[in-house]
């Protein structure tokens, strides 16, 4: 394990779990389900977390990312459901038959979530590589002295003549 993913690797998950207990409660609560009390909301972020160090020892492809993603948000809603007072909609109905409603919001933010959280992992992880190694020219920029010059300001007088026969043809240049 690199020393970036070791570093790394409790802030992607509460990331990770933070935004899937978010979303998943406010798309519960949208649903129809009913608001999620907060001592549930720490137990599904607790529950995220706890699905989420596991994988952060590397970078992870969009299927891990959008498998974990979609597993913590069924995970969540039947946590939601069962607590929920009244009746409520749990993964597969009376029957045995999938029920539609929720689980079908639960599934779509968890692909449109998931989705997000990968784009956001390609980031971190090429951020990482591209600056977490020394590259000849940022060595090279770094190694030449630099000198700050203030540029000599006057203000432009209208009586100055402009250098384009009589025609002021971009005011800023001139001035710069």
């Amino acid at each position: 394990m690199t020393l970036a993913a070791s570093a790394l690797r409790v802030p992607r998950a509460i990331v990770f779990a933070t935004l899937c207990t978010v979303v998943s409660a406010g798309g519960h609560a949208l649903a129809g389900g009913g608001l999620v009390p907060p001592f549930l909301g720490v137990l599904g972020v607790v529950v995220s977390f706890c699905v989420a160090y596991p994988l952060g020892g590397r970078e992870r492809g969009p299927e891990v990312v959008l498998t974990a993603t979609g597993g913590v948000q069924l995970l969540l809603h039947e946590l939601f459901s069962r607590a929920a007072q009244g009746p409520h909609t749990t993964i597969l109905g009376d029957h045995g038959h999938p029920a539609s409603g929720m689980t079908a919001v639960h599934l779509a933010v968890a692909l449109g979530t998931g989705w997000w959280l990968y784009r956001g992992e390609s980031a971190v992880w090429l951020m990482i590589r591209l600056y977490g190694r020394r590259l000849p020219v940022i060595r090279l920029l770094l190694a030449v002295p630099t000198e700050v010059v203030t540029p000599a300001w006057r203000p432009v007088t209208a009586h100055e003549a402009t250098p384009y026969g009589g025609r002021d043809v971009l005011p800023s240049v001139r001035r710069r």
